[in-house]
């Protein structure tokens, strides 16, 4: 794990979007076509807004979310309707979109076909997970009905994910694909979010989903 510590989450925003800019420049100059890995909640959109505006060959990149609540795109808590307003505009618009939610009443009626569209997209050139004080990641929370599952080394690409404090069931990418990724970021702010990542290091990755990718990752805190 790197640790990045920054004075304040303004800049943490900005110098994450640069960086995350220049692994993804770094991807193309080698492939054909790259995928860009995505938190949805509050905590990114700055970072989404930078990225926007950033002169890349973004007719050339595949962007997902890493996880979503399935709700339609209509819904305030929809993640997909986070990314359309915060990431796939102004330049980033030319993005090729991945998505993780359609039009079924369960996760697992739609997982099959949802799957197709992920599965030629790994591994991940670049991935950007946030991270909830319960170490979550993605929607890989402690105590989830499927966990397990999901943290096996032989996954399917995505699973359907309900556990409780989550009012609607989830789908999220499985450990495989989170820990398969050629470039790992993981963005917090606050003490409390520190003090997660710091008890994280003694516990399993039932108890702690985060350590799925912490030890390839590089890890950026703002106070």
């Amino acid at each position: 794990m790197e640790l990045i510590e920054y004075k304040d989450a303004e800049m943490m925003m900005m110098q994450l979007a640069d960086k995350l800019a220049s692994k993804l420049n770094q991807a193309l100059s080698t492939h054909d076509r790259v995928s860009f890995a995505v938190p949805g909640g509050t905590t990114p959109g700055p970072v989404f807004d930078t990225l926007a505006a950033t002169s890349l060959d973004w007719d050339r990149v595949s962007v997902m979310l890493t996880d979503e609540r399935w709700v339609p795109e209509s819904s305030e808590r929809s993640n997909t309707r986070l990314l359309r307003q915060r990431l796939l505009t102004e330049k980033a618009a030319a993005a090729r979109y991945v998505p993780l939610y359609d039009d079924c009443e369960t996760p697992e009626e739609c997982l099959d076909r949802l799957a197709e569209g992920v599965t030629p997209e790994l591994p991940l050139s670049v991935l950007l997970l946030g991270m909830g004080t319960d170490m979550h990641i993605a929607s890989l929370f402690p105590g989830a009905d499927r966990l397990d599952d999901a943290l096996a080394s032989n996954a399917p690409p995505l699973m359907a994910m309900r556990a409780d404090g989550a009012p609607e069931p989830r789908i999220t990418l499985t450990a495989p694909v989170l820990s398969g990724a050629m470039s790992i970021h993981i963005v917090i702010t606050g003490d409390a979010k520190r003090a997660a990542l710091d008890k994280a290091r003694g516990l399993s990755t039932r108890e702690a989903p985060v350590n799925v990718v912490l030890n390839d990752a590089t890890v950026h805190w703002a106070p």
